[in-house]
Formats: structure tokens, sequence, C-alpha cells
């Protein structure tokens, strides 16, 4: 029944993924209800119904627009899968339970705002409303987190960026500020620590390979959202077990 489920998971998580990457295609461009059906950005023909099955149409076509042949980046049916694989994962991390369908669309909504950031330097506030009401349905299902503690995870990370970049030009930007205020309610203030220095050493260390490889220079701005979307997501599926790992070091 497992592998049954999970199947047709894999399926779905795969058109969502194929929805996430319109999603981050037209939101930047303001264009996300220009056109219905889907389209090839090279020559602007209408993709045909069956040029659009997750994975295996990018596969048949050989990575080229059917009509123009335009090379089709190789990131969309990466999405796909990556989507298609999160999906059952999820299921197989929290079972037949609420938790599964609120880690699922707050991964799905954090890879959004992760690549959209990493295109333009900007996180788009419609994707962070999004994250709203999967956070207020965090309450419920992942009830274990009392409720002061998301108030407290509210302000632990986000209040603090805001007084850096208040006092520091340009150290945050206000995605990351507001995106940091919705994922510490989700959180809960322990687990938005755990987050954030997760996203402090991937930040860092991004920076740092950029800097050395003469692609970014010293003091010039890197989109820090894609490492903050992947340690809220990290802390929301294991950070307890993190924690708990941490303090058993010390033997606490």
């Amino acid at each position: 029944m497992g592998i049954y489920i999970s199947a047709w998971l894999f399926v779905f998580g795969a058109c969502i993924g194929s929805f996430i990457n319109v999603v981050v295609y037209r939101l930047p461009k303001k264009a996300f209800l220009s056109k219905a059906r889907s389209y090839c950005p090279a020559c602007n023909e209408t993709i045909r119904w069956f040029d659009l099955f997750p994975i295996v149409s990018w596969i048949a076509l050989g990575g080229k627009c059917r009509a123009c042949k335009a090379r089709i980046s190789p990131r969309y049916p990466l999405v796909e899968l990556f989507c298609a694989a999160l999906a059952p994962g999820c299921f197989w991390r929290f079972g037949f339970e609420w938790q599964t369908l609120i880690a699922f669309g707050v991964a799905v909504i954090l890879l959004a705002v992760a690549l959209i950031d990493l295109d333009t330097m900007e996180i788009p506030d419609s994707l962070v409303i999004a994250l709203i009401p999967f956070a207020a349905g965090a309450v419920w299902a992942f009830s274990e987190v009392p409720l002061w503690e998301r108030g407290v995870g509210f302000v632990t990370v986000s209040v603090p960026m805001l007084l850096l970049s208040l006092g520091i030009e340009g150290a945050f930007g206000g995605g990351d500020i507001k995106l940091m205020a919705v994922c510490g309610f989700l959180l809960g203030w322990r687990n938005t620590l755990v987050a954030f220095m997760i996203a402090l050493i991937l930040g860092g260390g991004r920076a740092i390979y950029l800097i050395f490889l003469r692609r970014k220079k010293r003091g010039e701005h890197i989109a820090f959202g894609p490492a903050l979307c992947i340690g809220t997501a990290a802390a929301l599926f294991f950070g307890t077990d993190l924690v708990r790992l941490y303090l058993g070091l010390y033997g606490l």
C-alpha cells in the first residue's frame, strides 16, 4: 500500500513541480495570468498537451522546443523531479497526517522563493503571503510547538535582521526579513535558530566560493534567500533531531 501511494504521490509531485516552473518564470515578469497555456519563451508558441508531461516530455524532446528547437533548460525537469521525490518523501517522513500536506506545501513554496531569488535577487511578497496559511495550519498540525514559541520565533531572527539592515545598508533584503518572520512562526524559536544557523553556514560558504572563483567581489550582494529556504526546510523536517544531536554532543 505504501509503495502504491508513493507512486501516485510521485506523479502528483511532478505535476506540482511543473506548476512551480511556471510560477518561477512568470511571477517575476508580472505575467502570471498573461497566458493560460504554457508556451515556449523563445518562439512564444503554445506548447501542445502531449509535450506537457513532467520530466518525460523534456526527455522525449531532447531538451528542445518542438516548434523552434530552442534549448529548454534542464532546470525544468530537475524541479519536477525534485518535487516528484519530495511528495512521497513527506509521506514517508510524516505518514497519514496533516503534517505531510503542510510540509509539502511549505517546501514547494520555499523552492519557488529560492529559484526566484537566485534569478532576480528578489523575494516576491505574494510567495511569503502564500506561506501564511501553512504557518497557521502548523499551529494545529505541529501542535508540539506551543503558540508562544511560535510568537517568539516570529521575532527571533526577523527583528535582528531588520535592525542589522537599518544599521548596515544592504545587510538583508526586505524579502529575507519577511520570509524569516513567517517561517519563525511556522517553526517556533528553537527550530528558527536551527534554520538560520544552517542558512549562515550555507550562505557564507557560497559567498566564499563565489569570491574564490571571482564571480563576486567582497561586499557584493548575493542572494541569501536560497540559504534561508534550505535552512527552513531542513529545520521543518529534521530540526528537533538536529537539536537533540547537538545537545547530545555535550551530554545534555
